[in-house]
């Protein structure tokens, strides 16, 4: 048994690149145990479902040496200290003078924000920004990029496993107070080892006339199986406002198979639940060349790849909805309500030539014309020719239980150890995924490595520091939400912020900051210290001055980022960054293409410089926020987006009195918002902040401001993206508004019960949300 555990210990330390710095005999490695049940995994899979086994006895034998360790250092430690003290007493005795009457030492210095040296002397702001730029290695982030990107690394498989120990093993090297792994079983989808995923011309009675090869290694994760025929229809980018008008010109869409671009700011699973929607009964997607660059001689893809995407309109695993993966054997089986229940399959772009070169039908609306060769823009759903000919899809994906394993280092902070502020990437690649997964691991590892140097060299964080590597990933965030969803009930009172690192290199011209509100403040703090990785000598924050205000930089959360589920299910204020190309897009993301080497030469070789600019800018903002005595979160963001409905409702007030419908509820729940944030910012400006009980009040009430924002009225597991601002549903702001706007568009449309309870849920959730912000029970409504 002893020989077996030891071969594992070998295999793993033998797979992990040493860091520089090397073990430290007294770190404080433990193992969590993991709170999810273990489902049987068959023989056949048994090589790679060893990695908590293979992490396990990693960390057990390091447990044993070091608590070996320990013991001699302890006993060391203790001789020293005792010759030690005897010297310094007497040595003290004779400096005296150097007390105050009571004999108690007078501090140094007791200034706001600062941290306190080993020497007994302060850290500032200015000084942690330098040490934070004097630790970051650049070289570091293309050497880690290099090794996670070596090979495709999906979830569960021996590469993917591999990458996962090599993550652990730098982890435990540096100086983290603690390192542990979160597991859970998910089901995932992959395509069928027997069966490919096909696509045939048939007649009009069905028989197969020609079949259309595809790429199989590209699939929708998550497509519903099974066949599907009918005619085509050309539906842009699949987006809501295209099937609008489709709708609008009388094209006829039920039962049909729509062929929609990649593109148009909208995700897969959002074309394929629109289409869902439309009365199609399939779902084809290609890049088209007027939006992915497809010359393999100026990096573009070639015209037979495929772009892979799941189409789940959610994340975490769809069969445990908004709550964790536990063994489902043991609970009653569900699924989530975005999982599609037509098939969907990505095709390439001469794919796409062959079946849209052939249709008849209306032309296309302006605007809505690609770059496909020999394609005249028409809409279909027919053919062209004598013949009645229809389009036949099949999808075979199968579902498969899959170990995750999530990754944790952390920092423990000095004043509130149980606030953190996390930093996370996904691990996983579908491909070799350089910009998919492999930025995003570089900078986490750089970010955690120079951070342990700081803590090394004087930095004693306020708050606790969190850096994580998500599995699953590429299948809808699975392991980052499945962890959300675990701690769910908690969260709100812990975490702080979370920043995702996921696909951050993507050029390095633009830089483009997708956050929720609260965090929109640290921007341009960051980019004022950060020196634009194209342009020497400048900031990021002058270069985009030229182009206006830099808070134009700043988008909403969109459904596929890595932090849009921090927000929007879990109540935490979550921020994702990229830097873009000006004049031409990186292509390769979730293909086979994915590599360094195409990437270092879309950046001409300044992929380190962009790696160090958008590591030094998240390091600028979780180092403000981990060390400032009141969390520098603005909670009077939201008062402005909440005054624009009140605007909105206004425009509509003598339509809306006609049908006994008022706003005025809503507009007293801004207000009492307006002024409950306003009065907690004046509250903490006239207060003394190095009152720790104070600042810990204040804090708490800044951190949950994002929590309040979670609708209490729908349910988690039937609407897991609950805020009413970013969220999606009928609870939502926007899907008030979309509402509304029916009584100048399509009067008939609009249903007056559904927009009652619209504007109940939010009106509720915006003065819950005052409510709370407001304090204790006693400042709210005591008009006495």
């Amino acid at each position: 048994m002893m020989d077996s555990v030891t071969g594992l210990i070998t295999a793993a330390a033998g797979g992990g690149a040493q860091a520089d710095e090397g073990v430290e005999e007294g770190g404080g490695v433990r193992r969590r145990v993991p709170h999810v049940e273990m489902k049987l995994v068959s023989l056949e899979e048994g090589s790679e479902a060893t990695l908590n086994s293979d992490i396990t006895a990693m960390m057990l034998q390091q447990q044993m040496d070091r608590r070996k360790a320990a013991v001699y250092l302890t006993l060391i430690g203790l001789l020293i200290f005792s010759t030690a003290f005897l010297l310094g007493y007497v040595a003290f005795r004779g400096m005296c003078h150097l007390c105050g009457d009571e004999g108690d030492l007078i501090p140094l210095n007791d200034a706001a924000e600062a941290a306190h040296s080993p020497e007994g002397g302060v850290l500032y702001m200015a000084e942690l920004r330098a040490m934070l730029k004097k630790y970051l290695r650049e070289e570091r982030i293309e050497s880690t990029l290099r090794r996670v990107s070596r090979v495709s690394h999906p979830p569960g498989s021996s590469e993917g496993n591999a990458v996962a120990r090599e993550i652990l093993q730098n982890l435990q090297n540096l100086r983290m107070d603690h390192t542990w792994t979160d597991s859970h079983y998910a089901t995932l989808q992959f395509p069928s080892r027997t069966q490919r995923n096909t696509l045939w011309l048939v007649d009009s009675e069905g028989a197969e006339l020609e079949e259309i090869v595809l790429d199989s290694e590209g699939y929708c994760a998550y497509s519903a199986t099974g066949t599907a025929t009918g005619g085509v229809v050309y539906v842009n980018y699949g987006r809501r406002e295209d099937f609008k008008q489709l709708r609008a010109m009388g094209v006829s869409l039920n039962g049909s198979i729509a062929v929609a671009r990649v593109g148009g700011a909208v995700s897969f699973a959002e074309k394929v639940w629109h289409a869902q929607e439309a009365g199609h009964v399939g779902v084809l997607i290609y890049p088209d060349p007027a939006d992915v660059p497809q010359d393999p001689r100026r990096l573009g893809l070639h015209s037979n790849a495929v772009i892979s995407e799941h189409v789940h309109l959610g994340s975490g695993d769809p069969f445990t909805p908004g709550f964790p993966s536990f063994n489902h054997t043991q609970f009653p089986s569900t699924q989530s309500s975005g999982l599609p229940i037509i098939p969907a399959q990505p095709i390439s772009a001469n794919v796409a030539s062959k079946l849209l070169s052939q249709l008849s039908g209306p032309d296309c609306p302006r605007g809505w014309q690609g770059r496909l060769p020999y394609v005249q823009c028409v809409l279909g759903p027919s053919f062209t020719g004598p013949s009645e000919r229809r389009v036949k899809m099949a999808v075979y994906n199968t579902m498969k239980p899959v170990l995750l394993n999530n990754i944790f280092a952390s920092i423990e902070g000095k004043i509130e150890p149980d606030h953190y502020i996390i930093v996370g990437a996904q691990r996983d690649s579908w491909g070799p995924g350089a910009v998919k997964s492999g930025v995003g691991t570089a900078l986490l590892m750089e970010l955690a490595r120079t951070f342990s140097n700081m803590v090394e060299n004087g930095f004693y964080p306020r708050r606790s520091l969190l850096f994580v590597s998500w599995d699953g990933g590429d299948f809808g965030n699975v392991g980052a939400t499945e962890w959300l969803e675990g701690y769910l009930t908690m969260l709100h009172l812990k975490a702080v912020a979370y920043f995702s690192l996921d696909q951050a290199i993507l050029g390095d011209d633009n830089l483009s900051v997708y956050s929720s509100p609260l965090l929109t403040d640290l921007v341009e703090g960051a980019i004022k210290q950060v020196e634009h990785p194209k342009h020497t000598g400048q900031s990021i924050l002058s270069l985009v001055q030229r182009q206006g205000s830099w808070r134009n930089i700043v988008k909403p959360l969109y459904l596929n980022s890595g932090a849009y589920s921090f927000t929007t299910f879990g109540g935490v204020p979550a921020m994702q960054l990229h830097f873009n190309e000006d004049a031409r897009s990186y292509p390769f993301v979730n293909t086979q293409l994915d590599s360094v080497d195409r990437l270092q030469e879309l950046l001409q070789g300044r992929l380190g410089s962009v790696g160090r600019a958008v590591t030094e800018l998240v390091g600028l903002m979780v180092l403000k926020l981990s060390h400032e005595h009141i969390l520098p979160l603005d909670v009077t963001c939201y008062s402005s987006t909440a005054l624009q409905l009140s605007s909105t409702l206004n425009l509509h007030a003598a339509q809306l009195q006609s049908r006994g419908l008022s706003p005025q509820w809503v507009f007293s729940a801004r207000g009492d918002y307006s002024r409950a944030a306003k009065n907690l910012q004046e509250a903490i400006k006239n207060s003394d902040i190095q009152d720790e009980r104070l600042a810990r009040l204040y804090n708490t009430r800044i951190m949950r401001v994002e929590y309040y924002f979670l609708s209490q009225y729908v349910s988690v597991v039937e609407t897991p993206f609950r805020h009413v601002f970013h969220g999606r549903g009928d609870h939502t702001l926007s899907a008030l508004a979309d509402h509304l706007s029916l009584l100048n568009s399509d009067p008939q449309q609009f249903d007056e019960a559904r927009f009652r309870r619209q504007l109940a849920l939010f009106t509720w959730t915006l003065q819950g949300a005052a409510n709370a912000l407001s304090g204790d029970v006693w400042n709210i409504d005591n008009p006495l």
